[in-house]
């Protein structure tokens, strides 16, 4: 069977442009807890920021329609299918064209971030369901992977971290040659940027790229940096070191935030911020650090020219595990 890349597909950047974007509603007790609701809410002010520039599909479990179409805008396509929980960035399709009209998708094993969760057999199906349903030939990549741990530029390039890809409870029979094979074969690149390791505070993902850098345009990279007192000093000045060794241009970010939910001390990473068309949609951790969303708010309109900037609530999504990034997934237009 072939590859995408030997058919000439390839996964285009975050920042070309989107036929649409793809979520998921909150639904896992045992992650979310007592914040639950504000989780809802919060995903929604996201659906809501992005629907005002480019259409939205929201996957609903059975029942939660009612509930779901309430609380979002009128543009917010629903669709039901069974899911285990929220995160469309990990185990969504991730989607690819071929330039000539086409579109396909690499779907990726999931197995809920190395089975920290029990029961995510919808998850795991959902990317061959979604694919289904709208005509979307797949290509099974054959490991696990997800869709927050790699960053594209567009231009053959793909971003990840060690601390994930090479975790043992993700690909144990598969060594890093292998893996990096596969990646490119199936995201149609042609190079592998193997940054050390994301946030000390990520407690689910094990390194997830999306919370420490987001790509500006080829060869380009908005990279988390923090101050020396900071236990995330370490891995951001590696990840720094070797995103310059490779050649990328690199927009330094001093920001991050910090605040209490549900008597949890949580760290908000401000690159988990979402590209839609024409904007950043970007969380914000409101009364826990304002000054630091101000700050962090002005220097990604510097970083990201010609877009608008929009905050929506962070600290929730931090919370479980993420932000506007990691609930999200994007659909490219066709070209």
């Amino acid at each position: 069977m072939t590859t995408p890349r030997e058919d000439g597909f390839a996964m285009p950047a975050e920042f070309a442009a989107h036929e649409r974007t793809i979520m998921g509603w909150p639904a896992r007790r045992e992650l979310w807890g007592e914040t639950l609701e504000q989780a809802k809410a919060d995903y929604a002010a996201v659906a809501n920021a992005i629907a005002a520039f480019e259409p939205v599909t929201m996957v609903v479990a059975p029942g939660a329609e009612a509930e779901a179409r309430a609380m979002l805008a009128g543009n917010v396509e629903l669709v039901v299918e069974p899911i285990d929980d929220s995160w469309l960035r990990d185990n969504g399709p991730l989607f690819l064209l071929d330039g000539r009209g086409g579109r396909a998708a690499a779907v990726f094993e999931f197995n809920a971030w190395g089975e920290k969760f029990e029961g995510y057999a919808n998850d795991a199906a959902l990317a061959r369901k979604l694919c289904a349903r709208w005509g979307v030939p797949v290509y099974e990549a054959g490991m696990v992977l997800e869709g927050g741990s790699v960053h594209v530029d567009g231009a053959g390039l793909v971003i990840t971290t060690e601390q994930c890809l090479l975790h043992p409870s993700r690909n144990p029979a598969l060594d890093r040659a292998e893996i990096e094979r596969r990646v490119l074969d199936h995201l149609g690149a042609t190079e592998m940027l193997w940054l050390g390791r994301g946030l000390v505070e990520d407690r689910d993902t094990d390194g997830h790229v999306d919370l420490v850098a987001q790509v500006t345009g080829p060869r380009a990279v908005v990279l988390q940096t923090v101050g020396e007192d900071n236990p995330n000093a370490e891995r951001c000045a590696e990840n720094l070191a070797r995103a310059r060794a490779a050649g990328l241009r690199v927009a330094e970010f001093p920001h991050l935030a910090y605040g209490e939910v549900a008597g949890e001390r949580v760290a908000m990473s401000y690159l988990n911020l979402y590209l839609c068309n024409g904007a950043a949609i970007v969380p914000t951790a409101g009364p826990a650090d304002p000054e630091t969303d101000a700050a962090a708010l002005a220097r990604l309109g510097e970083v990201f020219p010609g877009r608008e900037i929009v905050a929506v609530p962070g600290m929730v999504l931090a919370y479980g595990g993420g932000g506007p990034h990691c609930i999200t997934q994007q659909v490219p237009a066709v070209v």
